[in-house]
């Protein structure tokens, strides 16, 4: 389990599942696609579906299970989403009350998961290309930010677009958009560059969510869509019960990341 980052996505869910790994899973599984995570009653289900439908930058979807089954049949068919992710977040009524790492004691037949696609999955192809992930080099979670930018609105779920950013070197920025543009199905390529106050944003130095990283002379706030867009919708709507990933604490799933790139 030293090599995490280049290890089969089955033995990094069981380092997850056994407590060897619970920190965010941003350098882990190399040409794997990483996905959030959002549990919901089936009576919400429908909704949340049109919601992700009406919103694919946000929340570009990955797989559904059925009612009562926490195995994700054709992202990681040997996965159990009750212990896989290092942790979860456990929503009642929009309040955060519970950061588990382990939800088998919340699961019930009722339970429908939705697995987003990661912003994650495209990072080695942006270090591939010389354009280096701040939080990784500062062993940080990477920030995201709460924007003006309202998603569009789906039966009872609305509420505002979330962002995470990487600084990256003005000379990169072309590249940047065209590498993630080739994932559509992790964000695609970014939402907003620069000017941070654009989207609502007063400080980069606090995030609403992760942690704050270092932005150095010569570099632009790139801007991705993002899948905790959902929690900050918990907050709008406050269902009776959502569970979500922690942010940054995703899901590894078992499709190659090329496997959902466009050429």
């Amino acid at each position: 389990m030293n090599d995490l980052a280049n290890s089969t996505p089955s033995k990094i869910r069981q380092a997850i599942r056994e407590g060897v790994w619970d920190k965010p899973t941003s350098s882990l599984a190399n040409g794997f696609l990483q996905a959030n995570l959002v549990i919901l009653p089936k009576d919400m289900a429908f909704d949340f579906l049109l919601f992700c439908q009406r919103n694919p930058k946000s929340c570009p979807l990955i797989d559904v299970t059925d009612p009562g089954s926490f195995t994700p049949v054709q992202s990681a068919p040997s996965a159990d989403l009750r212990s896989d992710l290092p942790r979860y977040h456990v929503y009642r009524h929009g309040e955060l009350t519970e950061t588990p790492t382990d939800i088998t004691e919340f699961w019930d037949d009722d339970m429908v998961a939705f697995l987003i696609g990661c912003s994650f999955t495209f990072e080695e192809a942006l270090v591939k290309n010389g354009i280096p992930m701040r939080h990784n080099e500062e062993g940080r979670n990477v920030p995201m930010y709460k924007t003006s930018i309202p998603a569009v609105k789906a039966g009872r779920f609305e509420g505002p677009t979330v962002v995470s950013m990487r600084p990256v070197a003005e000379k990169d920025v072309v590249r940047a958009v065209q590498v993630t543009s080739r994932f559509p199905t992790v964000h695609g390529a970014p939402l907003h560059i620069g000017h941070p106050a654009g989207i609502g944003i007063a400080d980069l130095d606090q995030p609403d969510y992760g942690d704050s990283v270092t932005v150095k002379e010569g570099e632009v706030p790139v801007f991705w869509a993002c899948g905790v867009t959902p929690q900050a919708v918990a907050a709008h709507v406050k269902p009776p019960l959502m569970i979500t990933h922690a942010p940054g604490h995703m899901f590894v799933t078992d499709l190659k990341t090329e496997e959902v790139g466009v050429i």
